[in-house]
This record gives C-alpha cells, sequence and structure tokens, in this order.
C-alpha cells in the first residue's frame, strides 16, 4: 500500500508540465453560449479528458499535456458539436470555434461515445463507475463497498462511511428497504453486473430524507438508453473455497413514445466464513471456535415503462423485487475453563441451522412534469410488501472435559416469520424565483410490521412451545414531511439553504405471556411516541476563480430505530451468545459542519466534524452472570473529525485515482458503576485505483485499500484491515463482447480481528471470510447502440423503507 500511495505523489507531480486550451461557442447567429457543456476529448480514441462550461460562451482547459485533440459542445436544445482536431504542443492553444445550430423535432445528433472514468469526485458525492472496472468483476455490492473510498464494513457487515455510521443506503434513488444483516444478505445477493455506478453522497440537501447521519450510498442499477431494441446477457464464475455463479439478461425498447425496460439477474453460491471469540467473564472464560456456511439463491428482477405524453408530461410504472431463500449453519464448539484454574471443565458443541426467506415485491407510480420556464413536478407513489422468514434449529451439546462424554442437551427450535407493508406518496416541485432555483415538496409513508417469534423447546417426544420466550411484535410508523429548499448563484458565490420538517408518530406492542403464581398470564409492552424535529441544511460555493472553489455545508439529520431492535426478541448464536432487541431504543441526532476544497477540478480536499447526540451502539452485556448478550443502546454522544484528499490522474492510456482519508472520533457514555464507556480513535484509510489500456482492446487494473485500526459501533477496538486487486479486460467484436478477468484480495489478507471490554466482560473477536477468488465474466451486447438518454427519476417510498431488518446485523456473519 505504501507504494501505491509513493505512485499517487509522483503522478501529481507529473501533472505540472500542461499548456492551456481556450476556446467559444456560440449559436447561428453569432451570440456567445451560457451554461454550453464543453468536452475535451482526445482525437485519436474520443475518450474524454476534461469538462468545463461556458461562461458567455468562453471555457478554458489547463494542464492540458501535449497531442492531438478535439473539443465537443452540447446545449439544450441544439445539436451536438465537434470540432476538428488539433494540436497542443508547446504553447497555448486556441480550439476552432464551435457553431451550435437548434435541433428539429427528429434530428438524429452527432453520437460522441465517452469512457466515464473510474472515480468521479464532486463537491458533495464521489462516484464509482462499477461498468468500467475490472476489478469490480464477480463481485457482490457488499465487496464494491468494501473497497469504495471512505466506506468500511465491519465483521457484522455494518456500513460507515467517514468514520461515521448511521449510512442510509439507497437503490435507484431511494432507501434500501432493509437494513441489518438483511440489508447485508441483499447486497451480497446482487452482482456487479447489475450495477451501474455507486454514489456516495456527504452532504444531502433538504430534498433529501433527514435520516443518515453519515450520508447517503446510493447504487445505481443499470437501465438501457438507447433508442430501437437492444439488451445484453452475462455469466459469470467465481472460484474460492466454493464455485460460485451469477447471470442475467437485460432488454429495453425506446421508441419516440414509449420506454419499456426490464433485466433479471440470478445468484448462487457458497460462502465459508470462520468466527473465533475468546471471552472472558465473572470466573469463567469460553473459547468458541466457528465455522460458518452462508448458501444463497436469489433472484432479482426490474420491469417498467415510460409513457412520453409530450415534451413536457411524462408517466411511468414499475416494479421490482427479489426473492431469495439463504440458507446458514453455523460449526460451533466451545471450550468453557475456570478462569482461576485456567482448567476446562466442559465443552458445548452448538452447530445450529438457520434456513430464510426473503421475498419482496415493491410497485412505483410516477408522474412528472417539466417546461422550459425552468418549473417541474415529480410525483411518485409507491407500495412495498416484505415477507421474512427464519427458522432456525439449535442444539446445545455439553460434554466433560475429554469431550468424549456427553452431559447434557438443551435444544430449541426457533420460527419467526415477520411481514413489512410500506406505502408511500411524495410530491417535489422546483421553479425558478429570485434568480435562483426554488424547490419544496412533502410526503406522507405509513409502515406496518408483523414479527411473530416462536421459540420451542424440543424433546424427544416433540416440541414444546416456551411461552416464557415468544412474543408478537407489531409496529406501526406515519411519518409527514414537507420541505422547502432554495438556491442561487451570484457573482464569485453560490449559496443554497434549506428546511425540513418531520413529524413521526409511532406505535409498538409487543405481547407474549410470562408465567405467574396461578400459572401463566398475558403481558403487553406497548409504546406510544408522537415528535417533530426541524432539520435545516445550507451551502455555499465559493466559485470565482473555476480553477480554485471552496464549499462550506452543513445540516442536521436523524436516524431511527430499524424495527427489529425495538423488538426484545433473542436471536441465538449459541445458548451462551445471542441478540437482543431493545425498547427503550431512541432516535439519534447529527448536527455536521464540512469544509471542501477543489483545485482545479480535480484535487480535492475535505474536513469535516460532526456531533451525534443519542448515538446507537451494539454494546455486549451478561444476563445469568455468564451468558452474553448483544443489544443496541443509545450512547450518550459521539465527535468525529475527518479530513480525505483525492486527486485523479491520465498520463496517455493510465490513469490512477488516489485517496487517503483520515477521522477521529470520541466516544462517552455512563450506564452506571463499571458500565461506562470513554474511547477516542484516530483511524486513517488509503486507496488507490490503477488502470492501463494496451494493445487497444486490452485493460489492466490494480487496486488496493488499507484501514487503519479502529473503533466500530462504539466499543470495538478493531486490528487493520487491507487488500489488492488486481485483473485484466478484453474487448472483442467491435466491443460488443466484454471478458473479465480478476483476483480479488490478492494476499489473503482480508480479516476482522477486534477486542470489546463493557460490564465486566471482554470480548476478542476474529474473522475471516471468502474473501479471495478468482472471478471470471462475460457480457454481450446487442441491438442498437445509439445514446438517447432515457428518463431518470427517483421513487417514493423513503426513509422508513430502510429500516426493515434483523436489526443492526448478526453475529459475525460475514460475507
Amino acid at each position: 500500500m505504501r507504494s501505491l500511495f509513493l505512485l499517487l505523489t509522483m503522478t501529481i507531480a507529473l501533472a505540472s508540465n500542461a499548456q492551456e486550451v481556450s476556446g467559444l461557442a456560440k449559436d447561428a447567429q453569432g451570440t456567445p453560449l451560457n451554461g454550453a457543456t464543453i468536452t475535451l476529448f482526445k482525437a485519436k480514441d474520443t475518450s474524454v479528458v476534461k469538462l468545463s462550461i461556458t461562461k458567455e460562451g468562453n471555457y478554458s482547459f489547463t494542464d492540458v499535456k501535449e497531442g492531438e485533440y478535439r473539443v465537443g459542445a452540447s446545449y439544450v436544445g441544439y445539436n451536438s458539436q465537434l470540432s476538428t482536431p488539433f494540436t497542443v504542443a508547446g504553447t497555448a492553444v486556441k480550439a476552432p470555434e464551435l457553431l451550435l445550430t437548434k435541433a428539429a423535432a427528429d434530428m438524429k445528433g452527432i453520437v460522441v461515445t465517452a469512457k466515464k472514468p473510474i472515480i468521479e469526485v464532486k463537491a458533495d458525492k464521489t462516484i464509482l463507475n462499477v461498468e468500467g472496472t475490472i476489478n469490480a468483476t464477480g463481485s457482490t455490492a457488499l465487496e464494491l463497498l468494501r473497497k469504495s473510498p471512505g466506506v468500511t464494513v465491519d465483521k457484522d457487515d455494518n456500513l460507515s462511511l467517514s468514520g461515521k455510521n448511521g449510512v442510509q443506503v439507497y437503490i435507484d434513488g431511494r432507501p434500501s428497504p432493509l437494513s441489518g444483516q438483511d440489508l447485508a444478505n441483499y447486497l451480497k445477493s446482487m452482482n456487479s453486473a447489475e450495477i451501474d455506478a455507486i454514489e456516495l453522497i456527504t452532504n444531502p440537501s433538504a430534498k433529501y430524507e433527514a435520516a443518515g447521519n453519515a450520508g447517503i450510498i446510493n447504487i445505481r442499477l443499470k437501465k438501457n438508453k438507447s433508442f430501437g431494441t437492444n439488451g445484453s446477457v452475462n455469466a459469470g464464475l467465481n472460484i474460492g473455497h466454493y464455485p460460485k455463479y451469477n447471470g442475467g439478461i437485460s432488454l429495453n425498447h425506446r421508441n419516440k413514445n414509449v420506454n419499456l425496460f426490464g433485466n433479471y439477474s440470478y445468484n448462487e453460491g457458497k460462502n465459508y466464513n470462520t468466527l473465533n471469540i475468546h471471552r472472558t467473564v465473572a470466573d469463567s472464560i469460553f473459547q468458541t471456535l466457528g465455522t460458518i456456511m452462508f448458501n444463497n439463491k436469489s433472484h432479482n428482477f426490474k420491469a417498467g415503462a415510460d409513457y412520453f405524453i409530450d415534451k413536457k408530461n411524462t408517466v411511468g410504472v414499475m416494479v421490482n423485487g427479489s426473492f431469495s431463500d439463504p440458507a446458514i449453519t453455523n460449526y460451533g464448539r466451545t471450550t468453557i475453563s475456570d478462569q482461576a484454574t485456567n482448567t476446562v471443565n466442559r465443552i458445548l458443541v452448538a452447530d445450529n441451522k438457520s434456513s430464510m426467506k426473503r421475498d419482496n415485491l415493491n410497485y412505483n407510480l410516477n408522474y412528472s412534469f417539466t417546461d422550459p420556464k425552468g418549473q417541474s413536478l415529480t410525483v411518485n407513489a409507491d407500495y412495498g410488501n416484505y415477507n421474512l422468514h427464519n427458522d432456525q434449529y439449535q442444539p446445545n451439546y455439553y460434554y466433560d472435559a475429554s469431550g468424549q462424554n456427553k452431559i447434557s442437551n438443551v435444544i430449541y427450535q426457533m420460527i419467526a416469520p415477520s411481514n413489512i407493508d410500506i406505502s408511500s406518496l411524495k410530491a417535489d416541485w422546483e421553479q425558478n424565483f429570485a434568480k435562483g432555483k426554488l424547490g419544496f415538496g412533502g410526503k406522507t409513508a405509513f409502515v406496518k410490521t408483523d414479527n411473530d417469534f416462536q421459540r420451542y423447546n424440543v424433546y424427544t417426544s416433540g416440541n414444546e412451545l416456551d411461552k416464557d420466550r415468544s412474543n408478537r411484535f407489531t409496529y406501526k410508523e406515519n411519518i409527514n414531511a414537507g420541505y422547502l429548499n432554495y438556491n442561487r448563484p451570484f457573482k464569485g458565490f453560490m449559496i443554497q439553504a434549506g428546511l425540513r420538517v418531520e413529524n413521526t408518530v409511532t406505535k409498538g406492542v409487543s405481547n407474549g405471556q410470562k408465567k405467574g403464581d396461578n400459572g401463566y398470564v398475558g403481558y403487553d409492552s406497548t409504546f406510544d411516541r408522537n415528535y417533530t424535529d426541524l432539520f435545516p441544511s445550507a451551502a455555499i460555493t465559493f466559485n470565482k476563480n473555476p480553477m480554485s472553489q471552496l464549499n462550506l455545508t452543513y445540516s442536521r439529520r436523524i436516524d431511527r430505530p430499524a424495527y427489529q431492535d425495538l423488538n426484545p426478541f433473542e436471536f441465538k448464536l449459541d445458548e451462551y451468545t445471542f441478540m437482543r432487541g431493545n425498547i427503550n431504543l431512541r432516535p439519534q441526532y447529527t448536527n455536521s459542519f464540512g469544509i471542501t476544497h477543489t483545485y482545479k477540478y480535480r484535487l480535492n480536499t475535505s474536513l469535516n466534524y460532526s456531533h451525534v447526540k443519542n448515538m446507537f451502539v451494539q454494546l455486549p452485556d451478561t444476563t445469568e452472570k455468564t451468558k452474553s448478550f448483544l443489544s443496541k443502546r443509545n450512547l450518550a454522544t459521539q465527535d468525529v473529525v475527518s479530513f480525505n484528499i483525492s486527486y485523479p490522474f491520465q498520463y496517455k492510456s493510465y490513469s490512477v485515482f488516489g485517496n487517503m482519508s483520515a477521522n477521529y472520533s470520541h466516544y462517552v457514555a455512563d450506564f452506571g458503576t463499571g458500565r461506562k464507556v470513554d474511547l477516542d480513535a484516530f483511524g486513517y484509510t488509503f486507496y488507490a485505483q490503477n488502470s492501463l489500456k494496451f494493445a487497444k482492446t486490452w485493460t489492466a487494473e490494480l487496486s488496493g485499500f488499507y484501514n487503519a485500526p479502529t473503533i466500530y459501533q462504539g466499543s470495538f477496538k478493531a486490528n487493520a484491515l487491507w487488500s489488492v486487486d488486481a485483473g485484466l479486460q478484453k474487448q472483442l467484436l467491435n466491443n460488443k463482447i466484454n471478458i473479465k478477468a480478476s483476483v480479488s484480495d490478492l494476499f489473503n489478507s482480508l480479516k476482522f480481528k477486534g477486542v470489546t471490554e463493557f460490564a465486566g466482560q471482554k470480548s476478542e473477536f476474529s474473522s475471516k471470510w471468502e474473501s479471495q477468488q478468482f472471478k471470471l465474466s462475460l457480457t454481450y451486447r446487442f441491438g442498437n447502440n445509439g445514446v438517447k438518454a432515457a428518463r431518470q427519476r427517483n421513487t417514493g417510498a423513503e426513509e422508513e423503507t430502510k429500516r426493515v431488518s434483523n436489526g443492526g446485523g448478526g453475529i459475525g456473519i460475514g460475507n
């Protein structure tokens, strides 16, 4: 990793020997065009070098290397234009003048094929263009996030961004309906062949949901954008501890009035993980050695239609879903010793099995209106149903110190069906106002969940319901929100300010039975909450000198508990290790401040500070003296300071992107005597992506990252993580066939190690997953390749759908 960072430093130094290219773009009457997009291309292969925007017709590019170039211009309502080639050689160059003519109604404009950069860095977000990345071949979405700049994934697959938890995951512009282990399982079932790009949005405006203190990760799925009928098929093979398979098809038909689209993918494979836990509590030592098998078969699909009523009005319908039946088998062996003598007194063998069902269907009906005056209206109506089922068989066999003689056994089975219904209606309006843009809108959403947790004691005579440990948890939630957002450019700077208000009404009921003097009696743990919050956001960008821009931001955000984190049910790893919900869990709030500097559109530097109140943490605790459980709590505060610097560089057919981020975190809480948290941590991450194109149709990539030791979830002190990937790509049949081969985690170094101390117990974790794999994929594209942008839209099922989960992640299930 040190050599990768040194390479980044050297390439920055090479960028100084360059020239300036300037020019002018006008319409047919000779009037300079303001706000036209100008692209600088290499004359040889029309690959994109730089982008710029005209100001009163003028534009310029700096740091242009010697060579042959062209410039192209595009402007709404006009035909795109591409200049004749010109040479840059030692002096400033005036590019050929660009003259744009108005487009006819059925005009077919000039088509320019431009390759996207692997990573784009903007003031508010970083974009990882997955489609062109060889080392993304055969990866799951979770693996891609693990490698993304500034993103970390802990041992339980919980995500954090720039050192902060509470990341909001979006799919195609709307929040994922899952969180915790359910979200992790879904991301594992999603193959890179389905993904177009990953957006890391660090400062969402008031238009976005207020949820997600660390920002938003938006996963954009592929959608064909061409006129005519076209599509692609793909197939892939991954070879690790076990082989894995994936395949899919995408079809699109588009004409002047209708766009029909659909895709389907299938993934199948086993994943092999190990989990070791060394735990000291009270007078006992527990040493657990576990092997976890995750077997998954998943079907994912998306289909929809857009009808263009006229130039201003469009209606659309879309349905998407996923169906999977994952199964987890855990082979666990725990040696239990006396702490004083360090002698083994018994051995627990707990080989449990979990059969799961994860089915969901989402429906969207949408309408959009735009006119030349800058007015636009978007309306989305959404409904989603999620059918989740978990059947866990948990045997616990106790043997003496020799491991040969069985002393006793406790066997139980847990059946937990869950059903979630989510519906929402959302509208957004935008118009020109006071020399700027005014946007406002509102949303209402309703959520109903029903979770029936049944635990049975298993005897030779049959199963018996354990009434003390079974319960039914129902939850209702209604969120009503409205927002106002305004942005306006001034001479030398631009401002954006917004205010969002959200009212939340919730009711949770946990029904069960407890044994009393006269037998079992029912109980009802009910909570009702009604709260209203204001969420301001603001940004100011100083852009008088486009080559050196400064951006200041502020926002307040909220994270509500996952539905299952509120449910006081138990999820077992064995009889001594389990998870438990917490009905007293409250929302957490974050105030964030940031400053970002962009130099010559490439070198990005940012400094951010966040203060989190009532932060969610996953704390270990004890019950019945030696039994350990994990539960979500509200930590008192978290303070995070983070720094990030990134730079993309290209020289001829070689390109490199480098990113370095560092953060300092301080966690403070007091739960009483012997139950205090006061931890601080400094962490940093290096990431580099190198790409080399050779022999016209070949491309090679080398990428890697290093995460320094840090703290996860407010209590886990974790060791460093690092990995290096390498890959090759070959294009055939005029780029219609794409073959990619890669090796992930080249040195098999990716593993999690950490330790936590709380409530009188110390636990050390070590987890290793099947990260080293050889991956091979083939994609074939067919049909019309003429580029015509399809309508892009975000749907309206928002933040509340994110929290469908087992809550907070499972116990040590890697990817």
